[in-house]
């Protein structure tokens, strides 16, 4: 996902490396390689010169204080890492406002209205933002007011099924009147949310634009979202323009960004516009849809992780009283393989496992061009760990040549296969074991097969030298990480807080 993006910034990054201070040569060369991947990104061209103009501006003539002196610790800071805090800060300027929530005022039934050209993913959306605000205890009612697509009045119908919600059609009405008469009965069918799906075309044309703003005129929708595809890149600023001339947005939602490896329309649309983003959706699955942060989507692209945004996507699909006690056990030593197995099935429900790793901030200036992660692995791990018998997922130092062998038959893998599996099972229990006796510094030559948890190990993923001997304070001989913007614990405990309500939301919704 925006790989050019990234690969710009990384880039210029690199190229200030070494350099004792930030001046008017390097920082013109440095720019100039982010200037031309913003313009490879399909970055608007009005939109890249104001970005480099503000990041050059504050970037010339300010004292870049290399030593930081932090809790007894030295720590050192490059003109590259000042160049990046300065590129990071820009980019969530440019994607901003950090408050994203819509605007729901309080009456009986709040409603919103999608709109955008045809194939933009407005029907899927539609489901989509019906099940994200399920999970914050609203009834929403599906209104199927595309009338021309064919099969689309079927696939929204199909999309309410698998999320058990009513779904209005009316095949006698006009989309305006489907849409008035959705909102009208939408207490009758016990809805407190209506979502219109309305109709698109291949272009904006008058006749669209007549349609939409009679739906507006009739329901008086409390948010109006334009769905927008990422992959059309700047021509995404055109449709936006012209779709809010006529129609009062409310904000974007920009899809198949995880498709996207320019990621221009996230940068431009919102400064070419005014109206904010408001949500991403990445993927085919109904719950890929997550609430638009500018400070993640910049800390990404820059190759920072986004930590917020790992911690939402994972109390989303764990127990969180369940994990805790999880995780007392495991690090008593308790780690079976039914764990590892359980550890994985959560990673899965997270997502695509290159956006779970991109959102790590272990992998300065983003994931090396070698880094490959499948999900399949996944897959095959899952396969050998359920060909073993129960016995040999508590204890799998029982494991012998001819269970092996019986494995790898029983899951349609190799031999090597199911002892490498077992060998990170080991290093990892070991992991545990020794951070939960508080004896890593002690223990950490028992850790040297860490290296091996992912292919190549992890120390040659992240770009360090794959023969490097782990120390007492790195015990998987990483490379030194670049210092990210930090993620404060304030915000941390507001998501968290966040993710708490939306699960006894959920609970209080099943009853």
């Amino acid at each position: 996902m925006l790989e050019i993006l990234s690969r710009g910034f990384r880039d210029a990054r690199q190229y200030l490396q070494g350099m004792r201070t930030l001046n008017e040569e390097n920082l013109g060369e440095a720019l100039k390689i982010v200037r031309m991947s913003l313009l490879e990104a399909d970055v608007e061209f009005q939109v890249t010169r104001s970005f480099l103009d503000r990041v050059k501006e504050q970037a010339i003539g300010e004292i870049v204080q290399v030593k930081v002196k932090h809790k007894d610790k030295k720590l050192k800071v490059t003109p590259g890492d000042h160049f990046i805090r300065l590129c990071h800060d820009e980019l969530v300027r440019l994607m901003g406002p950090a408050d994203v929530s819509l605007n729901f005022p309080a009456k009986a039934v709040n409603s919103i209205m999608l709109v955008g050209l045809q194939g933009s993913g407005k029907t899927t959306t539609a489901a989509k933002i019906a099940r994200f605000f399920m999970k914050s205890g609203k009834r929403p009612l599906l209104v199927a007011a595309d009338v021309y697509r064919p099969a689309a009045v079927d696939q929204l119908k199909k999309l309410g099924q698998d999320l058990g919600l009513p779904v209005f059609a009316d095949s006698s009405a006009s989309p305006p009147e489907i849409c008035r008469l959705g909102q009208n009965q939408a207490l009758e069918l016990g809805a407190n949310l209506v979502i219109f799906d309305t109709a698109g075309r291949l272009t904006v044309d008058e006749a669209l634009m007549d349609e939409l703003y009679q739906i507006q005129q009739f329901t008086s929708p409390d948010n109006v979202l334009l769905v927008c595809d990422a992959m059309i890149g700047q021509e995404s600023v055109n449709v936006a323009n012209a779709f809010n001339k006529r129609i009062n947005l409310s904000g974007f939602i920009l899809t198949k960004l995880d498709g996207d490896a320019r990621g221009g329309a996230a940068i431009s649309i919102k400064e070419a516009t005014g109206v904010p983003i408001k949500f991403l959706g990445m993927g085919e699955g109904l719950d890929r849809l997550e609430e638009f942060r500018p400070e993640g989507l910049a800390s990404r692209i820059l190759g920072l992780g986004d930590v917020v945004g790992l911690v939402k996507d994972f109390e989303e699909v764990i127990d969180e009283k369940q994990a805790e006690q999880d995780a007392m056990r495991m690090l008593r030593g308790n780690f079976t393989l039914n764990d590892f197995l359980s550890q994985i099935r959560t990673i899965k429900k997270m997502g695509p496992l290159q956006d779970v790793v991109e959102k790590m901030p272990f992998f300065p200036g983003g994931l090396p061009p070698q880094a490959n992660f499948d999900d399949y692995e996944l897959v095959k791990i899952e396969s050998m760990i359920n060909s073993m018998t129960p016995s040999e997922r508590m204890i799998p130092d029982a494991i012998n040549e001819s269970r092996i062998e019986r494995i790898a038959k029983g899951s349609g893998r190799k031999g090597n296969e199911v002892r490498d599996l077992l060998s990170k099972f080991k290093d990892m229990r070991d992991l545990m074991s020794a951070m939960g006796g508080g004896k890593l510094r002690g223990r950490w030559k028992r850790l040297k097969g860490i290296k091996r948890m992912f292919s190549g190990g992890l120390g040659n993923l992240m770009g360090g030298d794959p023969s490097a001997s782990p120390t007492p304070d790195n015990p998987f001989g990483l490379p030194e990480v670049n210092k990210a913007p930090q993620v404060s614990k304030k915000s941390l405990e507001k998501q968290r807080k966040k993710n708490k309500e939306a699960r006894k939301a959920r609970k209080k919704s099943r009853r």
